[in-house]
């Protein structure tokens, strides 16, 4: 088996190295492997859950929007946010992209205190845009690790997405190396993530598993009919439906279905645009004087991120002209100083986002081809629910005050019986009976 240490000092294990080291492989090779984190230790007064009989299941239904949870394409999930309790008011946190929503999901914290503002930031330290994708770019305890630590039980993190992977690394008790990968997605289909989750919850037991899973995501991205026909996306959205039903087959059978709490929402929601309608932002600062090598840029789909490089004495002047000339260009939707949306100092010092139908492409306008895009305010909307078999979850409910990804942590912190206080999310208490 292989140990994590701290994952805050450790590197990033390759997939190689993580497959060799495990020297296991779930599901007779189909689902990939398990790594085990060092045993959780147990405290001499451990924290007592809401229930002694409970698993805790975060599923995040990756790219999914609101209207598309409905019975002709979910008809699994709209059954259990119907006989749950459905919250209609849901929202990603800005910037709507993955892996500041995920990290927002387990930590219950904005991004400025998580320290994953995007998917990708400009990076001063090594002059280049990059992908937030290692351990140590989480800055705060998650939810995968307190439950271990505090409350002495088994977590589990079954994350179809590479870079989840290696953001999230060494956190949970349990965690599933996503395989097989899907060239240039780089995740692995929902088939094998469900079988995996199967497979880790009939070998490990969780009390709290997290979900990720990509078809919806990657799939709705290439849709070329994504602005009308949304053929290749309803297609996803169907088989990922069903293979949720498959596992709901499998907690009944196994006589876990009674046990379980399933808290079910979508990191951001999904947004298409035409070949032409795109914005290059780099090409706009090369060709001004005065803003030339002054920023880096991180092209986050529906929003770019500017990182000042320039001296100190300058950046008011640079700033002010950047928004002249970023806030000119057709599709351009809003300029957000940084600190608005709580991104920290890894946000950069501007975001630009897209009006609904474009996209940024930066640094060359053939830098991002693909139709389906999110990160802008039109893509925050996402469906948000809590069911499940355990006696616990009200039945039946709607509640329509204004839910967010930031509320899944005290969520679980609450079930759990862990302190939630300091954190920016509202734990969810009207779907149980507490």
């Amino acid at each position: 088996m292989q140990r994590h240490d701290d994952p805050c000092t450790r590197t990033t294990l390759t997939r190689r190295e993580a497959m060799a080291g495990a020297g296991m492989v779930a599901a007779a090779g189909a689902v990939g492997v398990t790594l085990l984190a060092d045993p959780a230790p147990v405290w001499a007064q451990p924290a007592r859950p809401v229930a002694d009989d409970l698993d805790v299941y975060v599923i995040v239904t990756d790219g999914m929007r609101p209207d598309e949870l409905n019975p002709a394409q979910a008809p699994t999930l709209h059954r259990w946010a119907t006989g749950g309790t459905w919250f209609t008011d849901a929202s990603s946190v800005m910037i709507a992209e993955t892996l500041p929503n995920h990290a927002a999901m387990v930590t219950g914290v904005l991004p400025e205190r998580s320290g994953v503002p995007a998917n990708a930031i400009w990076d001063h330290a090594v002059g280049d845009e990059r992908t937030l994708d290692r351990p140590d770019d989480l800055r705060a305890p998650t939810m995968l690790d307190r439950v271990r630590t505090e409350a002495g039980l088994t977590t589990a993190s079954v994350l179809s997405k590479d870079y989840l992977h290696g953001l999230f690394g060494g956190r949970a008790s349990v965690q599933w190396a996503p395989f097989p990968l899907v060239p240039i997605t780089d995740h692995s289909l929902d088939w094998f993530t469900v079988e995996a989750l199967k497979q880790t919850v009939t070998d490990h037991s969780p009390r709290f598993t997290f979900v990720n899973l990509g078809d919806m995501d990657r799939f709705g991205h290439m849709d070329l009919s994504g602005t009308s026909l949304r053929l290749a996306r309803n297609q996803a959205i169907f088989n990922s439906d069903h293979k949720l039903w498959d596992f709901e087959q499998f907690l009944r059978s196994t006589g876990r279905w009674e046990r379980s709490v399933v808290i079910v929402l979508a990191d951001h929601g999904m947004d298409w645009s035409d070949p032409m309608s795109l914005i290059s932002a780099a090409g706009a600062l090369d060709a001004d004087p005065l803003l030339r090598g002054r920023f880096g840029i991180a092209q986050n789909g529906g929003a770019d991120t500017f990182a000042y490089l320039g001296p100190d004495h300058e950046r008011d002047a640079s700033l002010a002209r950047l928004r002249e000339v970023v806030g000119g260009l057709p599709g351009v939707h809003r300029l957000y100083d940084t600190t608005e949306l709580n991104l920290g100092e890894r946000g950069g010092d501007l975001v630009a986002t897209c009006r609904p139908g474009w996209r940024f492409s930066d640094p060359t306008p053939f830098s991002n081809p693909i139709p389906g895009n999110h990160g802008h305010e039109v893509t925050l909307g996402i469906p948000f629910f809590i069911g499940g078999g355990h006696r616990i979850v009200r039945r039946g409910a709607v509640v329509d005050r204004p839910a967010r990804t930031l509320d899944v942590a005290p969520t679980v912190a609450r079930l759990f019986g862990l302190a939630h206080d300091e954190m920016d999310g509202t734990a969810a208490t009207e779907a149980f009976h507490l």
